[in-house]
Parts: structure tokens; sequence; C-alpha cells
């Protein structure tokens, strides 16, 4: 769906993007994470056609965006710092927006209505900042694009609405095979939602992965060596991490949970079990293993 090669963007004397490649496929959900200023909001608005790259390019469905009327009408980019015509209610954006996106589905805009508590005929001005981050968010889906942009789409909103904005997009997902590319500086944010998530410094992309992919590559093993445990009984296991309280172990190793746990018993652990690590645990093993201090890139 998004290819972007070589791709570069500068402001005067910055440069935003510098040669980021990669490659997002139809009907997935992308999470895009980065500290601010990694470049997130630019990428976006290179994807969206606001943007002209300066060197590069960038296409989605195999056409370039910028100035591509037929390729914008199947985007919808719903950016950090919201915009609204002035002086518009919901039911007016709604009406603007028909004459935009020719698959205005009316029928999902009154039934996400029902879903998102909005006074459809209040102004938008008058709305508070998660209130407006949901009429965003509603009038994007009722305009069925191909393909969402959403930088920071939780921002503002309480968690039963995240949790019903998140299944909104799965659903359409599963309905429409629509693509979603998604960007926050909170891992956790994305973790039950995303399929793919990408790492963004200095306007390059460091690392991405499957997330299934992520989560099976590394396992968190707790165990107790009542009569303390020799260092070679580790010499089997691929350890990214130990840290050792009285008789009890914690590893972080590269692998199987259960492998690792029948390991560790045959070694003379008396206990050994596997706990999952979350997402943003193993991003962190991920990124000290090629040579990245995670913690100095994001926060």
């Amino acid at each position: 769906m998004i290819k972007a090669q070589s791709l570069v963007k500068c402001f005067g004397d910055f440069t935003a993007l510098s040669s980021l490649d990669t490659e997002i496929h139809a009907g997935s959900i992308y999470g895009l994470v980065g500290s601010n200023g990694s470049g997130k909001s630019t990428f976006l608005r290179l994807a969206s056609g606001v943007y002209m790259p300066d060197g590069g390019q960038i296409t989605v469905a195999g056409e370039p965006v910028y100035e591509n009327t037929a390729v914008k009408e199947r985007i919808f980019f719903v950016a950090d710092d919201l915009y609204f015509l002035p002086q518009s209610t919901l039911e007016e954006m709604a009406t603007f927006y028909k004459q935009i996106y020719r698959r205005f589905s009316d029928t999902k805009y009154k039934k996400l209505c029902t879903i998102f508590p909005l006074d459809p005929r209040q102004k938008l001005g008058a709305f508070s900042k998660g209130m407006k981050r949901q009429a965003a968010l509603l009038l994007a889906l009722s305009c069925e694009p191909d393909l969402l942009l959403l930088d920071e789409a939780f921002d503002g909103l309480d968690p039963v609405m995240r949790g019903a904005v998140k299944k909104l997009l799965s659903d359409d997902i599963a309905a429409r095979e629509m693509t979603v590319v998604i960007t926050s500086h909170n891992l956790r944010e994305l973790e039950d939602l995303c399929d793919h998530v990408g790492l963004l410094h200095q306007g390059k992309i460091l690392f991405e992965r499957e997330i299934d992919e992520l989560k099976l590559g590394f396992c968190k093993v707790h165990a107790a060596f009542p009569q303390g445990m020799d260092d070679a009984a580790l010499s089997e296991l691929d350890v990214m991490q130990a840290a050792r309280t009285g008789s009890l172990v914690t590893l972080v190793v590269r692998g199987n949970s259960a492998e690792a746990s029948d390991c560790l018993l045959r070694k003379g652990a008396v206990f050994a079990e596997g706990v999952p690590l979350t997402l943003e645990e193993v991003f962190i093993h991920e990124m000290e293993a090629v040579g990245y201090d995670y913690n100095n890139i994001l926060f």
C-alpha cells in the first residue's frame, strides 16, 4: 500500500527525513513510534500528499501521492493538530467531506454518531480536546478510506473511548482491508492493536518488525535455585538479561519459554516458569541487540 524509497524531506537546513525506506502492506495496522521531532508527522504528511518529497519517492498503491487527486481521495489523514472549518458543526463537516470523498457513507456516519457521544449540531470550536479527536475519527471512518493515517490517534481520549476506537478500526480492517498507520511515542498504546511496528529516529527507520514475530523471539523466565545457580547453567541459553534476588533468578532469553524453562529445570532449578514480555520490553532488548539505547531514542 505504502512504499517509501530513499525518502528525504528538509525544512531549510533541518533534515526531517533522511533516506527513509519502508513498505507497509495493504490491510495492516502499522505503528510508527519515536520521540518528538523524530519525523513521524512529516512521514504522514508525505504519505498523505500534504508535502512534496525533496528526494526519493513515496507511493500509495504504486502511485505517487503529491498532487494526485485520484490517490488522495483514497486517503484520510487525521493530524495531531486538528483543523475544522471555522464555526462549523460536526454535521456541516460531514456535508463538506461528502463533496470530497465519493465513498462517504451516510449509514456509517449515523451509526458512528450513536457510538461517539457528540452533538452533531454543536459548534466544534466548543468541543474539548478529546471530543474534537472523536469528531475527527468519526468523520475519517465515515469517508471509508483505503488508507487511514492517524497522528497520535488516542491523544485526549479516555480509556473507554480508546477501546471503542480500537474496535472500530479493527472492524473496518476486517470488513474492507483498510490500511492504518498510527504514530505514537507510547508503545503500550499500540501493543494490542498493531500487527507491525517501526521505530523512527532522526529521520530514519532504525527497526521494524511484525509484532507476533517480536514477541515470539524473546521470553522472560522466573526460576528458583535453592542451592544457588552456577553460571554454567545458562550456557545453553541465549541470555539477554539476568537478575538475581536470593534464590530467585529472572532471565530474558531469546527463544521459547517452555524450552528455556525445561533447560533450567535440568540444570537444578526447582521451579521455572515463563511469563509474557510486554512489547516495550521486547523492543528494548531488540534495540540493545543492534547497539542502540532505546531509552535515549524514545524518551
